[in-house]
C-alpha cells in the first residue's frame, strides 16, 4: 500500500465508473456461474465425501453472493496456507473494514477471486479443482473459425522462414517485411483479449467469432489509440543485431485462457522461429482468477487438443447433445496444421525456449507498483529480459495501479517503479474494459466520449469500458 501511486484509485461507489457496475452486475453473475459449475461436478460425483464436501462449497458461494448483493463488509480471508493471505488482510484493515459497493475496485475485484479460492483450498477433494475450467475450454472450442485460420497462416510463415524466402532481399526489405510481420501478429495478439470471460457472460457462439477473425482486426485498427509497436520491434532487432548468440528472453504476462493463450503462442512462436527470442518465459496465475486468467494447467489443456484436433473439435458438447447438433469434422488439411502447431509448441517447450513460471505475486491484491519492494527476485528476473509483454485489461489496471489519472498521463509516468530506469521493458497490450487509461493525446479522450456509447457528458468513460478501443503501450525502462 504504501508503495502505491498517490493518485486516488477507482472505486466501486462511483456511479460514473465501470466499477460501480461491475460489483452490482457483473460479480453476482460470475459467483453464480461458479454456484452452477461446482453443482454439476457434485451431481456427476460418485464418492460420496467428495460430494457432501461440493455441497459445502456451494454453500460458501452462496453465501458470498449474499454478501456482494446485500452490501455487507468485506471479511477477512481465511489462512489456507498461502503467503499472501496476510497482505490480503492486513490491506483489508487499513481500509477499514468496507461494504463491497464502497470499496477500491483492484482491491475488491482481487479480493472476490481469491475469497472463492479459499474455499477449494481448504477443502479435502477439491483443492485443485478450477472452476472456471468448464467455461474456459467451452470458449476455445467456439474459436474454431479464428484456431483454424492462424493455425493455417502460421504454418505457412513458419515454413517460409525456415525455408529463407528472404534471402533474395535486401537487408532493408528485410526489417521492413519483419517489422510488418511482428505488427500483424502483435495486434493478433491483442485482439484476442476481446474474449474475456469475465467481461462478456452472455455471448453467443456467433459473437464469439465476429470478435476473433482477420476481418474484424482489420476493421479494428483505427480503434488502437496509442501504439508504440515500432519501438518494441526496435529493441527485439537491435538486440537480435548485438546479441546474436546470447539468451534473448521475452516475458509474457498472460491473461485469458482458451483463444487469447493460443494467440500468445503464435506470437511465442513467431518470436522464436523469427529469432527476434531465443527463450519465451510465459508467467500464468496460480490460483483461478477472472474467470478466464490463465493457469498452467490450461496451457497442458491447450497443447492436448492440438494433440488430438478432431476428438477435440468434433465431439459433442452436453449443449450440443441436448439441441441434437453435431460438429462438422475437421479436413485433413485443418488436422495437418493444428498438429503442425502442437508439434512446434512442444518442441520449443520440451527444449526448454518455451518455459512456464508462475508466481504468487500475479494474483495479490495490489499494484505492479509494489513490485520492486513486494516481490524483488521476480522483480530482478524480469529486468534479465529484453522484453516484457503484460496481457489484457487487469495486468494494465494494475500497471498504472487503478487509478484516476489524466488521461494525457504519460505511460511511462503512470507505471511508476516500472518506469524509466527501472530496468524493465514494458509493452502493454490492452483492450480497454475500464476506466483507467493514459498516454492519450489532448482532447483524444473527450473525442472518443462524444462517439456512439462513449459516455458523452454523463461523467462516464463509457468508450474505455467496451473493448472496442485498445491500446499498445511501451516503456523502455533500461533507459
Amino acid at each position: 500500500m504504501e508503495f502505491d501511486t498517490k493518485t486516488p484509485p477507482y472505486h466501486t461507489s462511483d456511479q460514473t465508473s465501470f466499477a460501480y457496475v461491475s460489483a452490482r452486475d457483473r460479480w453476482p453473475i460470475i459467483v453464480t456461474g461458479a454456484i452452477d459449475d461446482v453443482h454439476r461436478a457434485v451431481v456427476a460425483c460418485d464418492d460420496d465425501q467428495k460430494r457432501k464436501e461440493g455441497k459445502s462449497i456451494v454453500e460458501e458461494l452462496a453465501k458470498l453472493k449474499y454478501e456482494l448483493q446485500h452490501n455487507r463488509q468485506l471479511i477477512p480471508i481465511l489462512d489456507d496456507g498461502q503467503r499472501d493471505v496476510a497482505g490480503y488482510n492486513k490491506e483489508l484493515e487499513a481500509l477499514g473494514t468496507p461494504t463491497w459497493f464502497n470499496v477500491p475496485w483492484l482491491y475488491s475485484e482481487c479480493y472476490l477471486y481469491r475469497r472463492i479460492s479459499t474455499f477449494f483450498a481448504l477443502s479435502k477433494y477439491w483443492k485443485t479443482y478450477d472452476v472456471f475450467a468448464r467455461q474456459k475450454m467451452s470458449t476455445f472450442r467456439s474459436s474454431r473459425p479464428a484456431v483454424l485460420e492462424l493455425a493455417a497462416k502460421y504454418k505457412e510463415l513458419v515454413l517460409q522462414l525456415e525455408s529463407d524466402t528472404t534471402s533474395s532481399k535486401s537487408p532493408e526489405e528485410v526489417e521492413t517485411a519483419e517489422k510488418a510481420l511482428f505488427t500483424e501478429i502483435c495486434e493478433i495478439c491483442l485482439w484476442g483479449n476481446a474474449t474475456d470471460l469475465s467481461l462478456l457472460t452472455s455471448l453467443s457462439y456467433d459473437d464469439i467469432q465476429k470478435l476473433q477473425g482477420s476481418d474484424a482486426r482489420k476493421a479494428s485498427e483505427k480503434n488502437i489509440v496509442a501504439n508504440d509497436l515500432p519501438a518494441a520491434f526496435d529493441v527485439l532487432k537491435s538486440a537480435q543485431k548485438t546479441l546474436a548468440k546470447a539468451e534473448r528472453r521475452v516475458d509474457i504476462v498472460l491473461d485469458n485462457a482458451g483463444f487469447e493463450l493460443f494467440v500468445d503462442l503464435i506470437l511465442a512462436g513467431y518470436l522464436l522461429s523469427a529469432n527476434l527470442s531465443t527463450t519465451i518465459v510465459l508467467h500464468p496465475k496460480s490460483i483461478p482468477w477472472f474467470v478466464s486468467d490463465v493457469l498452467p494447467g490450461d496451457f497442458a489443456e491447450l497443447l492436448n487438443a492440438l494433440a488430438d484436433p478432431q476428438a477435440f473439435y468434433t465431439t459433442p458438447s452436453d449443449e450440443e447433445k441436448h439441441a441434437g447438433k453435431a460438429p462438422q469434422t475437421l479436413s485433413e488439411k485443418e488436422v495437418d496444421e493444428l498438429s503442425f502447431l502442437f508439434e512446434r509448441w512442444s518442441s520449443f517447450h520440451q527444449e526448454g525456449q518455451l518455459v512456464i513460471r508462475p508466481n504468487r505475486f500475479w494474483t495479490e491484491a495490489g499494484s505492479y507498483w509494489r513490485l520492486p519492494k513486494t516481490e524483488p527476485r521476480l522483480y530482478e528476473d524480469l529486468r534479465e529480459s529484453e522484453l516484457v509483454v503484460f496481457k489484457g485489461d487487469l495486468n494494465y489496471r494494475k500497471l498504472t495501479g487503478d487509478a484516476m489519472w489524466d488521461p494525457t498521463t504519460p505511460f511511462t509516468t503512470a507505471i511508476g517503479p516500472l518506469g524509466p530506469g527501472s530496468g524493465v521493458r514494458t509493452l502493454a497490450l490492452r483492450t480497454s474494459k475500464a476506466d483507467v487509461v493514459v498516454g492519450l493525446p489532448e482532447g483524444e479522450d473527450a473525442r472518443l466520449k462524444e462517439t456512439e456509447g462513449g459516455g458523452g457528458d454523463s461523467g462516464a468513460r463509457k468508450w474505455a469500458w467496451s473493448g472496442k478501443w485498445a491500446v499498445m503501450q511501451f516503456c523502455d525502462g533500461k533507459m
